[in-house]
């Protein structure tokens, strides 16, 4: 019911109120007395201590915090922000998600913007995805009973839900018990064999140093090694030092906090930008996203392996695209690499340049003629995708559709920026643009500019207004919040705006377009939008 397609596209998730990764985990008694003492209250426990509609749920750690933020608005809970980290700490452990029940709904967590929800159950998408993403539903567990006191809080929360759209054409009271139910509670039920698994299984130990690789969209590839060092019962200091692929240093420090055996939350400083981990553990490996605090659109998906497993993997080349007929270094970055690399049909090895367990620079030289996509490997490592190609036959810009909102100005809400990479493609072995033998070819430095999307956009001189765009790194800086007097109607500064990126393929240029809408400020900041 619930699979997806996922696509780069149009809904602007709202940012991470992240849990606060510098306290320690609490032990499991002081939780019980906190929520003796909060929850107790309003919901009764059995002999068994197990609480009335608390412990039919199971959630990821952002949504108890939720949770327990819904009791203090609507309920009047008082409780402290240690208590809160407490209780938190203890329900996302005992109550959480096994790493498989998150998996294809983690973009909300990880604060991935445009992604565009698409659903198999038109039902789910109208019943449930309309008024916030379906990840928020696909990211808990309950039983039939419980999904069902989640729809009349619904409609005794918000009265007016039955007259909004794709609810007043229908019967969406009957519908939405009857028929939306079973379905969630077939699909989402509170008992799996994932979790029983999972609560079974050996946790990954954070603790030790990871070997990251990542790409941050107009500023590119970086890699370097996280050190992490526990510091309690699943807290960790970390300490990273990397580089970018141009050389430029980037180094941080911070804390994280595990929750399920899985679930990382860090805070570091990198460079004096506050920034914020969202990773999943998985064995040795590690995979997410890290964003600026204040601007979680800004940010790298993040790769990583940890150095002392013994395992050979391949996180990342560096660039992932060669040229046929052309010598050129080529970076590799995992763990454990040494041997000869072995890249596929059309490229040899001329020389190694330097070479550790962690990284490997070598020389190599395209045979020429060659093309299509090698999958590269270092003895047992999994493989990362090379593209060898004679030229670029069209480019694309993602994302292809995207949200940018204006801010500041003195306002309570930061600028959303519009962050855009140049994807050039081959059109195949067909030479015909457009068809299934395209392939990607990778990220190119391109050319930025904007301009109107269509007629209104060009009236209303949207281009002038809604923001600028850095014509070097693709990064566009929406206007200022609040009216405009020089605009028509005072409006502000929103707009409808073209992305142009041009890329130089030797004397040829080819442009590729996208779409962004530069709208007004997000005031609801759940942490799962």
């Amino acid at each position: 019911m619930l699979k997806r397609r996922r696509l780069p596209h149009a809904l602007s998730l709202l940012s991470v109120a992240m849990l606060a990764a510098s306290v320690n985990a609490q032990a499991q008694g002081d939780a019980e007395t906190v929520m003796a003492q909060t929850c107790a209250a309003c919901h009764s426990s059995d002999k068994e201590g197990q609480y009335t509609r608390i412990d039919n749920q199971r959630k990821t750690p952002e949504g108890w915090l939720m949770t327990i933020a819904r009791m203090q608005v609507m309920h009047g809970l008082k409780i402290s922000d240690e208590d809160r980290r407490t209780v938190v700490k203890y329900l996302a452990d005992r109550q959480g998600l096994a790493p498989d029940e998150t998996e294809g709904s983690r973009y909300a967590l990880e604060r991935r913007l445009n992604t565009l929800e698409t659903f198999d159950s038109q039902q789910f998408t109208e019943t449930c995805a309309r008024c916030h993403s379906g990840a928020r539903v696909e990211l808990q567990r309950r039983p039939a009973e419980e999904w069902e006191h989640l729809v009349h809080f619904h409609l005794g929360q918000w009265p007016s839900l039955e007259y909004q759209a794709l609810s007043r054409d229908r019967d969406w009271l009957p519908l939405a018990l009857n028929e939306m139910v079973p379905e969630l509670a077939a699909q989402l039920p509170l008992e799996t064999d994932a979790w029983t698994k999972w609560q079974l299984a050996d946790k990954p130990q954070p603790a030790g140093q990871w070997r990251l690789a990542g790409h941050m969209p107009g500023r590119g590839s970086m890699s370097g090694v996280m050190s992490v060092e526990a510091q309690g019962k699943d807290v960790y200091s970390l300490n990273f030092e990397g580089r970018y692929a141009d050389g430029t240093p980037i180094n941080g420090k911070g804390q994280a906090i595990v929750y399920t055996g899985y679930e990382w939350r860090g805070d570091l400083e990198i460079d004096g930008t506050p920034m914020r981990q969202v990773f999943a553990l998985a064995g040795g490996r590690l995979e997410g996203r890290m964003f600026e605090t204040l601007h979680d659109e800004v940010g790298f998906d993040i790769s990583g392996a940890r150095i002392d497993s013994g395992e050979q993997a391949l996180l990342a080349l560096q660039p992932s695209f060669l040229k046929s007929g052309e010598s050129a270094e080529l970076t590799l970055v995992g763990t454990g690499l040494g041997g000869q690399p072995d890249f596929g049909d059309g490229v040899e090895v001329e020389e190694v340049l330097a070479s550790s367990a962690t990284e490997m620079r070598v020389r190599v030289k395209v045979a020429d003629g060659a093309s299509g996509v090698r999958e590269v490997r270092i003895g047992d490592s999994d493989t990362q995708s090379l593209s060898l190609y004679d030229r670029i036959d069209s480019v694309r810009v993602v994302p292809d559709y995207s949200v940018s909102r204006i801010g500041g100005n003195g306002s309570s809400t930061p600028k959303v920026y519009g962050l855009f990479d140049a994807e050039a493609w081959s059109a195949g072995a067909d030479g015909e643009t457009g068809t299934a033998d395209d392939y990607r070819i990778g990220v190119v430095p391109a050319t930025w500019r904007v301009e109107p999307f269509d007629e209104r956009a060009a009236e209303d001189e949207d281009v002038r207004f809604a923001g600028t765009m850095d014509a070097a790194t693709g990064r566009f800086t929406p206007g200022a919040a609040g009216p405009n007097p020089e605009r028509r109607m005072s409006t502000n500064n929103a707009g409808n705006l073209k992305v142009i990126a041009e890329v130089a393929d030797g004397e040829r240029t080819l442009s590729g377009s996208g779409q962004m809408i530069v709208t007004v400020q997000r005031w609801n900041n759940p942490p799962i939008p």
